[in-house]
């Protein structure tokens, strides 16, 4: 399975995301998977990236020309595709991706998993869609897609395909429950 991750080129203030990103990329690798990402050596992006491969993973990282430019490019991963600019590389992402999971980052993680969000609740993707809630990461979001459904923009139904998961149990289970299209 191709498992596209968001997550940040920074490391973040709480050490549990470290552990974290370890974690996810060892079970990716141990099992086989295939991590998409966005290519970068820093921060999450690259302690995600190495668990992976030294799990025995294959790594295909998905870089903008101006960052491959500016040096992070993670020269050890199996695959880099260099895209002209971030809307390419989104879709590249998506159309690699059999699987999609949110950990914990800043706003182009967010935008990414929101791209994604947007197509499973539309039904134009069926893949998991996964918000990893690490200590309550994305509790907000939750509580403002719930909203969403409370005031009539948005229903349980198109929800039903996003999962926020608060542990990499939750997550494994996630990505091998049933689909919901037909």
């Amino acid at each position: 399975m191709n498992i596209t991750v968001y997550l940040g080129a920074t490391p973040g203030s709480d050490p549990a995301l470290e552990t974290a990103a370890r974690a996810l990329g060892a079970w990716i690798g141990k099992n086989g998977h295939h991590l998409v990402y966005g290519g970068s050596k820093c921060g999450l992006m690259g302690v995600l990236a190495e668990s992976v491969l030294a799990s025995g993973g294959k790594v295909t990282g998905v870089e903008p020309q101006f960052f491959v430019d500016d040096g992070f490019v993670y020269d050890a991963i199996t695959e880099l595709i260099v895209t002209r600019d971030m809307s390419e590389r989104k879709a590249k992402m998506i159309e690699l991706g059999d699987a999609f999971i949110a950990f914990p980052g800043g706003t182009g993680t967010l935008e990414e998993i929101a791209e994604v969000m947007s197509k499973v609740a539309l039904r134009r993707l069926d893949a998991p869609c996964i918000l990893y809630d690490l200590n309550g990461y994305y509790t907000g979001l939750k509580l403002l897609l719930d909203h969403m459904v409370e005031m009539g923009l948005s229903s349980p139904e198109k929800l039903s395909g996003i999962t926020f998961a608060a542990t990499l149990d939750e997550i494994i289970a996630a990505l091998y429950a049933p689909r919901r299209l037909p």
